[in-house]
């Protein structure tokens, strides 16, 4: 639960700071009458999205076991790599975040009435496909699918209430931290996605080498344990995984931790003190404030 908590909030947090960014510029523009158009095209990316994760969730259930497989371990794989380019995209991007969107309108508003629709179903629909994905990806590897997607929901509703907190200046918080952490967290997390992903796959006979287990753990952690099951519904942790699955999430983890460490060094000269004392501010995403410019 705790890991789809945590992606839900930070997708829902994502979100709902690209809708108040083009919310707070329509109202600079003095254009608040495409605010309905915006939210027509919000509502779009939302109902798109609770439809994806409808037909992931009830879709499979006329497949043949092995299609089942095939289609759960490539859908696990596709969330990993979505959710790797999110993590990648925001540390990149964050800081310019704000100067995108805002170009964005712009363009929109000389066109047609149609586009900033567009633009708000764009611009919220793919972090909704996302996270349906990811959650369905990481739900359907554990124990609990109820409590899993319960808690992504409960994530999505605190990104909510934060989004509407910030945007009204009553809440504060260091974005640039949030997402750094929760992106170190999500690395971890989509490492276990995608070991179930190959162990699903080789379910199927599509990989080989199931049967072969790398090691056993069942009696550290025995199954319906309460750290056993809090360890799969977090990281889908496999008691006996086969020796792809491992190697498959060592590789990933080695690869993507080292990658992302060393873009958030290079995104240091993170607040040095001057010599007078006075503390000079990083240069890091500043997303909390973009609502307010």
């Amino acid at each position: 639960m705790l890991a789809n908590y945590l992606i839900g909030l930070r997708e829902g947090l994502e979100a709902g700071l690209i809708v108040g960014i083009l919310i707070a510029y329509l109202g600079k523009l003095g254009r608040r009458d495409l605010l309905g158009r915006l939210w027509v095209g919000v509502g779009i990316a939302v109902a798109v999205s609770a439809g994806v994760g409808a037909l992931l969730t009830w879709g499979p259930y006329a497949m043949t076991f092995e299609a089942q497989e095939i289609l759960g371990g490539a859908l696990s794989i596709l969330a990993v790599a979505l959710v790797t380019w999110m993590i990648f995209w925001m540390a990149t991007h964050g800081a310019g975040l704000s100067k995108e969107l805002r170009s964005q309108v712009d363009a929109a508003v000389d066109r047609s009435w149609l586009a900033i629709v567009v633009l708000g179903a764009l611009a919220v629909g793919r972090e909704g496909i996302e996270t349906a994905l990811f959650v369905w990806a990481n739900v359907s590897g554990g124990s609990d699918p109820v409590l899993g997607t319960a808690g992504a929901l409960l994530g999505i509703l605190t990104a909510v209430a934060i989004s509407w907190g910030i945007s009204r200046g009553l809440v504060r918080i260091n974005l640039s931290v949030f997402f750094t952490w929760t992106g170190l967290f999500l690395i971890l997390v989509a490492a276990g996605v995608l070991a179930y992903g190959i162990g699903d796959l080789q379910e199927a006979g599509v990989i080989p080498g199931g049967d072969l287990h790398a090691y056993s753990l069942v009696a550290a952690v025995p199954p319906g344990s309460w750290y056993g099951t809090l360890l799969t519904g977090i990281f889908n942790f496999t008691p006996e995984p086969s020796w792809a699955q491992v190697v498959v999430w060592v590789a990933y983890v080695a690869v993507t931790m080292s990658l992302y460490l060393v873009m958030l060094r290079r995104r240091q000269p993170a607040g040095r003190v001057a010599s007078s004392g006075e503390r000079v501010e990083s240069r890091t995403p500043a997303l909390g404030t973009a609502l307010r410019a």
